[in-house]
């Protein structure tokens, strides 16, 4: 093996929960479940969209991680699968087994609070995933989260269950563009939070918008309009 050789002076930084640290690093004994749990922290970092999660076939498919997992005594795809079913027995990722194309398939999610409740919502049918569905009777599918959520995560914050059903109620009271505008113009004032996005198009709701601006600031009149004006003279104030 070659040695490495050595981080570049520019390159991204993948971010890891302190709990990770604190209460799930020193229970770690096997290798291999360390090598899963640290590269399913960074893939779902990465992860956008609501929620985020990763498949079984996306872990099988990398092969930088299969290569890691490759030893004498136990072929890489065993490994794996030990490897995770020690990471969900610990508590630091939550499993999943949907259908795919009649076919079964796990997925896996960060054990964090928004993540379970997303766990409950895909169980009982009100969540659906792109590409997959639940075996659970009485499942209705719906919809795909539209752009927005991917525009809010890149640029206000994580989404969490709370404001993915406000930016679904705000879809349903604003044109699409409307709330990508609002976004923006949050950030470019530096106002990144869904109370001031939504604050934004109340306003343009009441008072209408003209060219990407609010209709009362662009309209708003010069009180002395009149006075200055060429019959100014004749005006009473």
């Amino acid at each position: 093996m070659d040695k490495f050789k050595g981080f570049p002076a520019r390159m991204q930084f993948t971010p890891l929960p302190n709990p990770f640290f604190s209460a799930i690093l020193p229970q770690i004994s096997d290798l291999a479940e360390l090598k899963v749990t640290l590269y399913l922290l960074a893939a779902l970092y990465r992860k956008r969209g609501y929620p985020r999660f990763v498949s079984r076939s996306e872990l099988l498919a990398n092969a930088s991680l299969m290569r890691s997992l490759k030893q004498d005594a136990e072929p890489p795809a065993e490994a794996l699968g030990r490897a995770l079913e020690m990471a969900v027995g610990r508590g630091t990722i939550l499993n999943l087994a949907l259908d795919r194309d009649d076919a079964k398939e796990d997925v896996y999610f960060l054990n964090t609070e928004a993540d379970r409740e997303a766990v409950a919502k895909i169980q009982s049918g009100e969540l659906s995933l792109p590409g997959l569905k639940s075996g659970e009777p009485g499942y209705t599918e719906v919809e795909e989260p539209a752009d927005i959520f991917t525009l809010y995560e890149e640029n206000i914050g994580m989404l969490t269950p709370m404001i993915a059903e406000e930016l679904k109620e705000a879809e349903k009271l604003y044109p699409a563009a409307w709330i990508k505008d609002a976004v923006r113009e949050a950030v470019s004032q530096n106002k990144r939070k869904w109370s001031y996005i939504s604050a934004i198009l109340e306003r343009w709701s009441r008072e209408g918008r003209e060219s990407g601006t609010y209709r009362r600031d662009s309209k708003k009149e010069d009180p002395d309009k009149y006075v200055k004006g060429k019959y100014g003279h004749m005006v009473w104030r």
